[in-house]
C-alpha cells in the first residue's frame, strides 16, 4: 500500500513549455512542491537562472522540435503549455509562436499519448478582448480580440478545443500577471519609486490582475480537477482595480508619493507610431507600438473568476497589497529597484 502510494506520487510527470520564463518557472516551483516529476522544455539559448539547482529535468528543443517532443510527451501525465509570443514585429511571428506551436503540440500529443490526464493551455484575457461594459467578462463572452496577439491566442484556443473529444484539454486565461521575476510591472515600480506616476488618459481605467503564485496554483487546480475537462477559466483577483487604486497601494508600500502625469491618448499613439517607425531599423519589436497603444488605452481589461472559484475551488491567497509588497520586496532584494 505504502509502496504503491509512493510510486504513484513519483509517476506524475509534467512537461512545462515556457518553463524558463516568468510564469513557467513559478509553475515549476509549485509542481516540485507537489512532488511532480517536472520536465522543462528549453532552447539552447534560454537562461535557466530561475530553475538552476531545482529538481527539474531539461528537455532541449523548441516548440517545433518534434523528435524531442514526441520522446518526452509519450511518457507525460500532464502537458502545461505556457510558452508563447507576446512581442513580435510581424503577424506571422505571433501566429507561429502562439497558434502554430500550440497546434503542433496538440498533434504530437494525439500521436504519442492519447491517454494523457490533461493538456493545459495558458491563454490570455487578450484572446477575448476588453469588457465593453462595467460588468467584467466571463467565460460565456464571445471572443472579440483587438490585437494580433489576442487573435493568435484566440485561434490557438479554438485549436485546443478541437481536441476535447480526443483527450482532456483545459484552457486558463490570466489577465495581467505580476510577481517576482517579472520585468513588465518592474518598469511601473521603478518609475514610481523615482517619483513619477504616469497614467494613460483622463478617465478611470480598470484592469483585472493576478499574482503569479495564485496563477500557478490555479493552473494546477485546472489540471487536477476532473470537472475542468473541455472548459475555460479566468484566473484573477476577486475585484478589478483602477490605476488610482494601484497608485495608492504602490505609494503605501514604497512609502513615497509620486507626481501623477496624465498622458493623453493622442500623445501615447504619437509615441507608439514614432517608436514603430524606428523599430523598422532594429531586430527587436518596439516596446510601445500601435497595437500596444490600442491595448493600454482600453477602459476595462476586466474579467470574473466566479467560474474558477465555483468549479475549481480557486481562491487567491494574497490581497493586492500583500502581493505588491512581496513583489517589491523581491525587487529590492535583487537590487532591481
Amino acid at each position: 500500500m505504502n509502496n504503491f502510494y509512493l510510486k504513484s506520487k513519483q509517476l506524475l510527470k509534467a512537461l512545462i513549455t515556457g518553463a524558463t520564463g516568468f510564469v513557467g518557472s513559478h509553475l515549476a516551483d509549485k509542481l516540485i512542491e507537489k512532488n511532480y516529476d517536472v520536465y522543462c522544455l528549453k532552447r539552447k539559448t534560454s537562461s535557466t537562472k530561475w530553475l538552476d539547482g531545482k529538481n527539474v529535468k531539461f528537455v532541449e528543443g523548441d516548440l517545433f522540435s518534434n523528435d524531442a517532443l514526441e520522446n518526452c510527451i509519450k511518457d507525460m501525465d500532464y502537458v502545461f503549455h505556457v510558452a508563447g509570443v507576446v512581442k513580435s514585429k510581424t503577424k506571422e511571428g505571433f501566429f507561429k509562436g502562439n497558434y502554430e506551436a500550440t497546434k503542433n503540440l496538440l498533434e504530437i500529443t494525439e500521436k504519442v499519448n492519447k491517454n494523457i490526464k490533461k493538456f493545459i493551455f495558458v491563454s490570455s484575457l487578450a484572446a477575448v478582448g476588453p469588457a465593453l461594459t462595467e460588468t467584467p467578462v466571463n467565460e460565456d463572452k464571445k471572443p472579440e480580440p483587438i490585437t494580433t496577439y489576442g487573435i493568435s491566442k484566440m485561434k490557438a484556443e479554438e485549436e485546443v478545443m478541437k481536441y476535447k473529444d480526443k483527450f482532456p484539454v483545459t484552457i486558463v486565461r490570466p489577465p495581467a500577471v505580476f510577481g517576482p521575476r517579472d520585468t513588465e510591472i518592474l518598469i511601473y515600480f521603478k518609475t514610481f519609486s523615482s517619483g513619477l506616476n504616469s497614467v494613460i488618459g483622463f478617465d478611470k481605467k480598470y484592469l483585472s490582475l493576478v499574482y503569479v503564485e495564485d496563477l500557478a496554483d490555479g493552473i494546477i487546480l485546472a489540471a487536477e480537477k476532473e470537472i475542468s475537462k473541455g472548459n475555460v477559466y479566468f484566473l484573477c483577483f476577486d475585484k478589478a482595480y483602477n490605476w488610482d487604486e494601484i497608485g495608492d497601494v504602490t505609494s503605501g508600500i514604497l512609502g513615497k508619493k509620486a507626481f501623477k502625469l496624465r498622458l493623453p491618448h493622442s500623445f501615447v499613439y504619437s509615441v507608439g507610431y514614432i517608436a514603430e517607425l524606428f523599430s523598422a531599423f532594429s531586430k527587436n519589436p518596439a516596446t510601445l507600438n500601435i497595437e500596444k497603444c490600442k491595448d493600454i488605452t482600453q477602459l476595462r481589461w476586466t474579467c470574473s473568476n466566479e467560474k474558477a472559484k465555483k468549479e475549481l475551488g480557486f481562491l487567491p491567497k494574497y490581497t493586492l497589497e500583500e502581493s505588491f509588497a512581496k513583489t517589491i520586496q523581491w525587487y529590492k532584494e535583487m537590487k532591481w529597484i
